[in-house]
């Protein structure tokens, strides 16, 4: 691989036809010479800036033309781009920002009070209005890298008391993004319905896939009504739908992705989190037409980390499958190595999208990526034939009455009761019991709480029964849709006192 090639910035601009659709957003439908044009005219900018190879460059933008532009300008030029949640408080941001001295912005004016925060704080902002003028005739050079520069910063989900951000390189991408291609058999045909935001690892990864095939995204940039992404779907023929559980949840529960048949789609793609098996099922049965890929990943694995093939979704029922091409997945003990098949323990990962680690974190760093792989932090098995279980993530274990109790067990029963949608149990701080389980769920008018413990009653070894059942109105969920268990361990603790 030799520097110029190296660059995935230039690889991920590379396939489509410059008469093909790229990318629709809120302004309409947008070519490959749009996209690529606007690429040039951010990266000629971001060269007037002369700043050092590797600089740190924030993205900060809903899904759009001018995300997708400004991502692969920073990528490009030879900097480093950092995409930031537009949802975040703009004091998160700039600390965000400052951690990883980052002063230079791509700011969309368009989201608000966040956005003009963040630009009077800025040394230098670029927004929207620069792809206003008349394209440039000049294509501006693309810069030479080594494959394991870093591309980008991305921040993970965590919840650390200090911003943690990835060390994503050249390299890890392009392995990434062929490896995910490949399995998916992705062509320059296929137009995927895209709700997750790109400042998200697994959003991100869907713009490199459909970019690196010449294939083209439609974005939805409001989840508020799901029934939008049915119609999304219908409008624009797309024939790929990726969401994390909350996506799907939503759409099972207040659309009509149900019952509305969607024959373009081809492909459904799950990550970002466990969806309980009965649930898997019901979206699968959705569309039955369309392939289900369940999938596992992670930010410090660039993305996606394995799948399951949809034929093998009955047989290998809660199964994460194995590792993608590139990638070995195995279950390894507290002191790294490989336990027997069926034992419990910590699912190691390794392979060209494992990451370099954390920025400027080295304790973090060598305790999650040891001996050239990643301690991914999800306690699992592995069958006989190396298909991948997971039990549970370490820090969402709960330990009752001195049982490590799994939550996700929990989840799974209380997901069979008809007219719940959603589940999460935690524990509580509890004299007698070390942590007492507090179980949280969603459901339809008429489920009440004795309804939900009679069934884990009845369902449920008694040492997995909850302590305390809750119905909430939505599970929190952060940025990128995943539930953040923090938060309900905050709520359980808070209205115990009460």
């Amino acid at each position: 691989m030799d520097q110029r090639s190296a660059n995935i910035g230039d690889l991920l601009l590379g396939a489509g036809r410059d008469e093909d659709v790229a990318l629709i957003d809120r302004s309409g439908a947008h070519t490959y010479a749009t996209l690529r044009q606007a690429t040039n005219a951010l990266a000629a900018v971001v060269t007037t800036w002369d700043l050092p190879a590797g600089s740190r460059i924030g993205v900060l933008s809903r899904n759009s033309l001018f995300w997708a532009a400004s991502y692969l300008a920073i990528l490009r030029t030879g900097q480093v781009a950092v995409p930031f949640a537009t949802t975040l408080a703009p004091q998160d941001l700039l600390v965000k920002a400052e951690f990883v001295d980052c002063d230079s912005f791509f700011i969309d004016p368009g989201i608000g009070a966040t956005a003009a925060r963040v630009a009077a704080a800025a040394t230098r902002v670029v927004d929207p209005t620069v792809l206003d003028g008349p394209p440039s005739a000049a294509e501006p050079s693309v810069a030479p890298v080594a494959p394991d520069d870093d591309a980008v910063l991305m921040f993970t989900s965590g919840t650390t008391s200090a911003p943690r951000a990835v060390r994503v390189s050249h390299r890890n991408i392009a392995a990434n993004t062929d490896a995910i291609v490949q399995y998916l058999a992705l062509t320059p045909q296929d137009r995927i319905a895209v709700v997750l935001p790109f400042s998200y690892c697994y959003g991100a990864s869907l713009l490199h896939t459909h970019l690196r095939v010449g294939a083209s995204l439609s974005i939805c940039d409001t989840f508020t009504f799901p029934e939008t992404v049915v119609e999304l779907i219908q409008r624009d023929r797309c024939t790929v739908l990726a969401g994390v559980p909350s996506t799907y949840q939503l759409l099972l529960r207040a659309s009509s992705f149900g019952t509305t048949p969607l024959p373009t789609l081809r492909v459904l793609q799950q990550a970002g989190g466990r969806l309980p098996q009965p649930q898997v099922d019901a979206v699968a049965d959705c569309q039955p037409h369309a392939r289900l890929f369940v999938m596992y990943g992670a930010t410090e694995a660039t993305s996606r980390m394995s799948y399951l093939p949809p034929e093998l979704r009955q047989e290998r029922r809660g199964s994460i499958g194995r590792g993608i091409p590139g990638v070995t997945l195995s279950v390894v003990d507290d002191d790294g190595q490989e336990v027997a098949a069926g034992t419990v323990g910590e699912v190691f990962a390794r392979g060209a999208s494992v990451t370099k680690g954390y920025w400027r974190d080295p304790e973090g760093t060598a305790t999650r990526f040891v001996d050239g792989g990643l301690r991914t932090g999800d306690l699992g098995y592995a069958d006989p034939d190396g298909f991948i279980h997971i039990v549970d993530r370490k820090a969402d274990f709960i330990k009752s009455w001195g049982i490590r109790v799994s939550s996700q067990e929990i989840e799974d029963a209380v997901i069979e009761l008809s007219g719940v949608s959603a589940a999460a149990a935690v524990g509580r701080p509890d004299e007698a019991a070390g942590e007492a389980i507090v179980l949280f769920y969603v459901a339809a008018d008429g489920v009440q709480p004795e309804d939900v413990l009679a069934h884990c009653r009845a369902s449920l070894a008694r040492h997995l029964v909850p302590h305390e059942v809750r119905r909430i109105e939505r599970l929190p969920l952060n940025a990128n849709g995943k539930v953040v268990k923090a938060d309900l361990k905050s709520l359980a603790l808070v209205e115990a006192t009460v």
